[in-house]
C-alpha cells in the first residue's frame, strides 16, 4: 500500500474533510470596500477566526481569533449553540457564525458564553457584558443595538447602554428567538429573530415544544450519567407550536402576527428588508400549500400577497423569497408546465425554461443566483431588469458568490484542482484572491463523468490510479441517492474519498438518481411516496456502466453510504442480493415512522393516511431476507437519525438468525468531528469491503 493511501484517512480526519482553512460565510459591505469571512488559520487548525479582506489594498486582516480570549480553555457551548452547529453541519469551532449591521461596519459574535462586538473597519474587538451565555447575537441596522437569546429569553442590549429582557418564559420547553427543530433541520431557517430596517422593532419567534414527543439520548459508557431529553417531532406526531411577534425595541411592547396557523403551521421564511414590510412565508403541514404574507408590524394584521400550491410538495430555497431595492419580491418557483425551477420577480418568471435555478446569493438592484443547465455544474448568474439573465462563470464546476456595491466574490470549485478559489472583483478590476489555506489531499481524484441508461443518470466513475485496468475490478457503488444531495458534480474536492477507495483496487461508481436536485421539478418528485426508486436507479446505472466498461465485475458489487445513502445501502442488500453482495450502512433510516415530520411527511405523507408508503420505504420488515454481508455504523448521540434505527434493524436481524456486523460509537452525532472516530470509520469501511469483495 502506498504511503498516500495509508495517510489519507488520518489527513481526512485531521482536516475535517478538507474544510479547515477554507474561506467561507462571506459578507460584502454595501459600499464594496470590505469582504468579511470566516476561516481557520491553517488546514489542520479547527478554530475558525473572523477576517476582513480590504478591497482597495487587496489585503486581508485578522479581526478576531477566539484563542486570544480563551487561554487554552475548552470551548464552552450552550445547548442551543450545540444544536445550531449540529443542524448547520458545522465542523469547526471558534467563530462559526456572525451577524453584521447594515453597513457591515460592526459584527456581533458569541464565544464560550461571552458576547463580543467587532469593529470591521479598524479590525478591533471588545467584550460586552451580558447577563448569561448569549445565543445568536444580531446587531440592528445601525449597529447600536444587539438582540440575542439567553436560556430561551429574548434580550436587547444597547451597545453603549444597558440590557433589557423583551420576552421570557418560565417553562423549560418554551423559548423566544430561536429556530425549532424542523425549521433548522429541514427548512433551512437557522434563526428566530429579525430586526426591522430602521432598527426600532424586532420580530421574533416563540416556540412551544410542550406537545412534542420526548426522546432520550444516553451515554452507555457512563452508566451514572443522566440521559439527555430531546423533543423530537417524529412523523405523524405533534410539532412545536411556532408564533411570530413584533416588539418595540425601546418600550418592549409587542403584538402577535396573526396568520392562520391551523392551516399553515410551518413558519418557513421571514424577510424584513428595506423597500418592504415584514414578510413571511408560511406552509401547510403536508407542504403542498404556501402563503406569502405581508404583516403590519404595529397591529400584527397580515395581507395575502400570493399563494402557491403543488400536488406533491413545494420546495424551499435558501434566501428565497427576498426583495429588490424597489420592494419587488424575488423568489424561486417550480414551473411544472416548463419542468423548470425558475426565478420570479413579483410572480413573473424572469429565467428561461430549462435553466434550473438552485438558490439566490444576493438581491438588491439585480439578483445574483446559482443555476444549472447541466446538473453536474452550478454556475453564477445575474438577472437585471434591463438585460435579463446572464451567466457570470465559464469553467465547468460549482460556483457560488457574494456581493455588495460593485464588489463580487466568486467562489469556484472545479476540476482544475482540489481547492476552491475565492476571487474578488470590483467592477471590471480584479482585486485579488482570498487565500484558501486548506491542505491539498494526498489523493488526486480522476473522475470519468458518464450519462447512463434510458434516464441519462449522471454518474462519476473512479478507477485505481485513474487508469483503465487490465483485468476485472470489484465495484463499490457510493451514492447519497436523494432526495436532493447531488454528488456528481464537476469538482475534484468532492470526490477524494471515492478515489481513495478506488485506489485500493475497486471501481467506484457514484450516481445521482431520481430525486437528486438539478434536473427539474418532475425529476425531483419521482421519489414521491416511494423511496425505492432511488434503489432502482442505482441498479440501472450499475448495469449500464458495466455494459460500457467491461472491466466491472458484477459478481463482486458492494455499496456504501451515510444517512439516506446508508438507508439505500441497507435496502440494496436486503432487497437486491442478486445485484449487491455487501453493504456498509452508516446512520441509516430503517423505519420511516422514526424520522421527523418535516422531511418524512413531505415525501411519504402522514403515516396514518399513507401507511403503504411507509411500509414500502422502510426496511425493518426485510431483516429476515438478509443473505449478504452487512456492516451497520451509527453514533449513539445522533439526534437527527437516532441510533434506534440501527439498533432495531440489528435486533431484527439477530432474531432472524442473520449474521451482520455492528459498530456503535459513543458521543458521535450525525456528523463526526473527532479525529480518531473519523479516521477509523473510514478504515473499518475499507476493511469490510476488502474482506467481502476481495479486490
Amino acid at each position: 500500500m502506498s504511503d498516500a493511501l495509508e495517510e489519507f484517512p488520518r489527513q481526512y480526519a485531521r482536516t475535517r474533510g478538507f474544510t479547515l482553512g477554507v474561506p467561507r460565510s462571506f459578507t460584502v459591505s454595501p459600499d464594496g470596500a470590505r469582504v468579511v469571512f470566516l476561516r481557520t488559520r491553517a488546514g489542520d487548525d479547527p478554530v475558525s477566526c473572523l477576517w476582513v479582506f480590504d478591497v482597495s489594498s487587496e489585503k486581508e486582516r485578522l479581526v478576531f481569533d477566539p484563542r486570544s480570549i480563551q487561554d487554552g480553555e475548552e470551548e464552552s457551548l450552550t445547548p442551543a449553540e450545540l444544536v445550531r452547529r449540529e443542524r448547520a453541519r458545522e465542523r469547526s469551532s471558534g467563530v462559526t457564525a456572525y451577524a453584521t449591521d447594515r453597513e457591515v461596519r460592526r459584527a456581533a459574535i458569541a464565544i464560550s458564553g461571552r458576547l463580543y462586538l467587532a469593529d470591521l473597519v479598524v479590525a478591533t474587538v471588545r467584550e460586552l457584558s451580558v447577563p448569561g451565555p448569549p445565543d445568536d447575537p444580531r446587531p440592528d441596522a445601525t449597529g447600536e443595538r444587539i438582540a440575542y437569546v439567553v436560556d430561551g429569553a429574548l434580550h436587547v442590549r444597547e451597545v453603549e447602554g444597558g440590557d433589557r429582557v423583551l420576552a421570557a418564559d418560565d417553562e423549560p420547553d418554551m423559548s423566544w428567538g430561536l429556530a425549532e427543530f424542523n425549521a433548522a433541520e429541514e427548512f433551512g431557517r437557522l434563526r428566530g429573530h429579525w430586526w426591522s430596517p430602521d432598527g426600532t422593532r424586532l420580530a421574533a419567534t416563540h416556540v412551544d415544544e410542550r406537545g412534542v414527543t420526548v426522546w432520550h439520548l444516553a451515554d452507555p459508557t457512563d452508566p451514572a450519567a443522566e440521559p439527555r431529553a430531546v423533543r423530537y417531532p417524529a412523523a405523524g406526531t405533534a410539532n412545536a407550536v411556532v408564533t411570530l411577534h413584533v416588539f418595540d425595541a425601546a418600550s418592549g411592547e409587542r403584538v402577535e402576527v396573526g396568520w392562520d396557523r391551523e392551516a399553515f403551521p410551518y413558519l418557513a421564511r421571514v424577510v424584513w428588508r428595506e423597500g418592504g414590510p415584514l414578510t413571511l412565508l408560511v406552509m401547510s403541514r403536508d407542504q403542498r400549500r404556501t402563503q406569502l404574507l405581508e404583516a403590519d408590524d404595529r397591529t400584527g394584521h397580515v395581507t395575502l400577497v400570493s399563494e402557491d400550491t403543488d400536488p406533491q410538495w413545494i420546495d424551499l430555497y435558501d434566501d428565497a423569497p427576498t426583495r429588490l431595492a424597489d420592494g419587488r419580491i424575488v423568489s424561486i418557483v417550480a414551473d411544472r408546465e416548463a419542468d423548470t425551477n425558475r426565478l420570479t420577480v413579483d410572480g413573473e418568471p424572469v429565467t428561461p425554461p430549462g435553466l434550473q435555478v438552485r438558490g439566490i446569493e444576493a438581491a438588491w438592484d439585480s439578483v445574483l443566483f446559482r443555476a444549472s443547465e447541466d446538473p453536474t455544474e452550478l454556475h453564477l448568474w445575474r438577472w437585471t431588469p434591463e438585460g435579463g439573465a446572464a451567466r457570470l462563470t465559464d469553467e465547468p464546476g460549482v460556483h457560488a458568490g457574494a456581493e455588495g456595491g460593485d464588489t463580487l466574490v466568486r467562489v469556484s470549485a472545479t476540476l482544475a484542482g482540489p481547492l476552491a478559489t475565492a476571487a474578488v472583483t470590483r467592477g471590471v478590476w480584479h482585486a485579488g484572491t482570498i487565500a484558501n489555506l486548506a491542505e491539498t489531499p494526498v489523493v488526486d481524484p480522476s473522475p470519468t463523468f458518464l450519462s447512463l441508461g434510458d434516464r441519462e443518470l449522471r454518474a462519476a466513475l473512479f478507477l485505481p490510479g485513474g487508469r483503465e485496468p487490465e483485468g476485472k475490478l470489484p465495484v463499490v457503488v457510493d451514492p447519497y441517492g436523494g432526495p436532493h444531495g447531488a454528488r456528481v458534480l464537476k469538482t475534484k474536492g468532492g470526490h477524494v474519498t471515492s478515489q481513495w477507495l478506488a485506489d485500493h483496487g475497486f471501481a467506484v461508481l457514484v450516481t445521482d438518481g431520481r430525486g437528486v436536485d438539478g434536473r427539474g421539478p418532475a425529476w425531483d418528485r419521482e421519489v414521491y411516496r416511494d423511496f425505492t426508486v432511488a434503489l432502482e436507479d442505482q441498479v440501472d446505472a450499475l448495469h449500464a456502466a458495466a455494459e460500457r466498461c467491461g472491466y466491472l465485475d458484477l459478481s463482486r458489487v458492494g455499496i456504501r453510504g451515510w444517512s439516506f445513502g446508508g438507508e439505500l445501502a441497507a435496502m440494496a442488500v436486503l432487497r437486491r442480493p442478486d445485484v449487491f453482495h455487501a453493504a456498509v450502512a452508516g446512520a441509516p433510516v430503517t423505519d420511516q415512522r422514526l424520522y421527523d415530520t418535516g422531511y418524512t411527511e413531505r415525501y411519504l405523507g402522514h403515516p396514518d393516511e399513507e401507511p403503504e408508503a411507509y411500509e414500502r420505504s422502510s426496511i425493518l420488515p426485510d431483516a429476515p431476507r438478509l443473505e449478504r454481508p452487512l456492516l451497520l455504523i451509527h453514533g449513539l448521540s445522533d439526534d437527527n437519525v437516532f441510533v434506534a434505527h440501527t439498533l432495531r434493524l440489528s435486533a431484527a436481524l439477530f432474531e432472524s438468525g442473520r449474521p451482520h456486523e455492528l459498530v456503535v460509537l459513543p458521543n458521535l452525532t450525525h456528523l463526526s468531528r473527532a479525529e480518531a472516530v473519523t479516521e477509523n470509520v473510514l478504515r473499518v469501511q475499507l476493511d469490510f469491503l476488502r474482506r467481502t469483495l476481495r479486490p
